[in-house]
């Protein structure tokens, strides 16, 4: 599996990306690991993939050299198992608000996987002002690779919109808590991720983020309008 890939560039210092087809599609999956991606990101909390998706789609993204990292809908154990067992390289875990409920999540890993559950990439998702308060005790946790700060649930939990404007900034409150919480992470000798515009990715890169999520739908806004922009002339 290519999540021990993953975790071993991690370690290393290198910066990894997670892009996001946005569409249940093997297909445009593979494409983004073929035009660069390191991983792509498998959403099954607000996507519409299956188990037999996840299965396919984890095979050929592994077959062009990437990693796919599979978001169940919650922390259930049943759930990440099954996911697991379906082959997923990584599982991206929403929500996960204080220590022991990232012990929980290792412990499902390990259940499901006995023998090589260190194949797999193991990511924690903070989302709230409660789990950035609790990170210090979070992030003893071993076994988890990555501690991911969502800044749209975040910004949703401080009573903002879960997105900006296309092209603006989050707000400056949000911002200086996802980098409170990069803080956090980085002292605790752990590795930080979190999501990130094109625009966005040099501060972040410079506070230390290692782990990128990034959304393929700017890079298709921005072509498209520049495509009709050139045909209205």
């Amino acid at each position: 599996m290519n999540g021990a890939k993953l975790r071993a560039r991690l370690q290393a210092g290198e910066p990894i990306t997670m892009f996001t087809p946005h569409h249940s599609s093997s297909g445009l999956a593979a494409r983004l690991v073929e035009l660069g991606a390191d991983s792509v990101f498998v959403d099954c909390e607000h996507g519409t993939w299956s188990f037999e998706d996840v299965r396919e789609t984890a095979q050929i993204v592994r077959s062009a050299g990437g990693a796919a990292i599979i978001r169940p809908h919650s922390h259930e154990r049943p759930i990440i198992i099954r996911y697991l067992n379906a082959g997923a390289d990584g599982i991206m875990v929403p929500m996960v608000d204080n220590a022991n409920e990232a012990r929980a999540i290792v412990e499902a890993v390990r259940y499901a996987l006995p023998a090589d559950h260190e194949k797999r990439l193991v990511v924690a998702m903070i989302e709230t002002v409660e789990a950035i308060a609790n990170l210090d005790e979070i992030a003893k946790v071993e076994g988890i690779d990555v501690f991911f700060i969502g800044p749209g649930d975040l910004s949703q939990d401080m009573g903002f919109p879960p997105a900006p404007a296309f092209g603006e900034p989050r707000p400056a409150e949000v911002r200086e808590k996802v980098a409170e919480a990069v803080g956090k992470i980085r002292s605790a000798g752990k590795i930080a991720g979190t999501l990130v515009t094109a625009d966005e990715l040099p501060e972040w890169l410079e506070k230390g983020v290692q782990f990128f999520y990034i959304h393929s739908d700017p890079f298709l806004r921005r072509g498209i309008a520049a495509i009709r922009q050139t045909l209205a002339r």
